[in-house]
């Protein structure tokens, strides 16, 4: 089976409609477990991993990004779509809207976020943090934003708005809180890695009401309605 290309679903995208499962396999890696799916997604064979597990019930900060990624690149895996919900900072990005983003800032801490802690010290170019070629193949897709700065937190919690005021002063466009070290562990793999991100609310301070989990169910249906169809448009391309 090619399984070169997967699909990290994120808040929305526990499972992927219209994914004709072929195998479910629980992957074993030097760094625990990554439970992955095996199916055909129009017409082409391709891997769906669930960041947060099936039932959505893994923390942003407890989930294991170096088994997934490690589970990733040992089944053969060379490009990678990860799909992620995230809050609004720049006001241009409306809610559930596609967001394609460029850069990444890393606002996390305690997360094991290197494959390289135990082994001679290496340092990664992580100037450009998303894979471009991948970036481009998904921007001809659909309908999205091409450029955004990534800002990355802890979580759970949702940021304060003098947390969202620090962001936007240090310019970042969106926030959410899987980005990173995920996008930095492919790079240590030399895996081909792009976000597809959906804006599933204003950031705190930017909306006229409190943030609310209904308001974000609401906009991911429609959201990632879209990131449905960019998944399905991409895959015919690259067929």
């Amino acid at each position: 089976m090619n399984n070169k290309l997967a699909i990290i679903g994120g808040s929305g995208l526990t499972e992927l409609q219209g994914l004709e499962i072929i195998k479910r396999q629980v992957v074993e890696t030097p760094y625990g477990s990554s439970p992955v799916v095996y199916g055909i997604y129009n017409n082409q064979e391709i891997v769906f991993l669930a960041r947060h597990g099936a039932k959505h019930t893994i923390a942003p900060h407890k989930i294991n990004y170096r088994a997934n990624i490690w589970a990733l690149k040992q089944i053969g895996i060379k490009n990678i779509i990860a799909v992620a919900a995230v809050g609004s900072i720049n006001p241009a990005f409306k809610n559930t809207e596609i967001v394609i983003p460029h850069q990444i800032i890393d606002y996390t801490y305690s997360r094991e976020h290197t494959f390289f802690d135990e082994e001679i010290v290496t340092h990664i170019d992580f100037t450009e943090p998303y894979c471009e070629t991948l970036r481009q193949k998904l921007l001809v897709a659909t309908e999205a934003h091409s450029k955004a700065v990534h800002a990355v937190t802890q979580g759970p919690r949702l940021e304060t708005a003098a947390e969202i005021d620090r962001l936007e002063t240090d310019g970042a466009d969106i926030v959410g809180m899987t980005g990173m070290p995920e996008a930095a562990l492919a790079r240590e793999l030399e895996l081909c890695y792009a976000c597809c991100a959906v804006i599933a609310n204003e950031a705190a301070g930017r909306g006229k009401a409190e943030i609310t989990m209904a308001e974000i169910e609401t906009n991911l249906i429609n959201g990632i309605a879209k990131v449905q169809t960019l998944l399905s448009n991409f895959i015919k391309m690259n067929d």
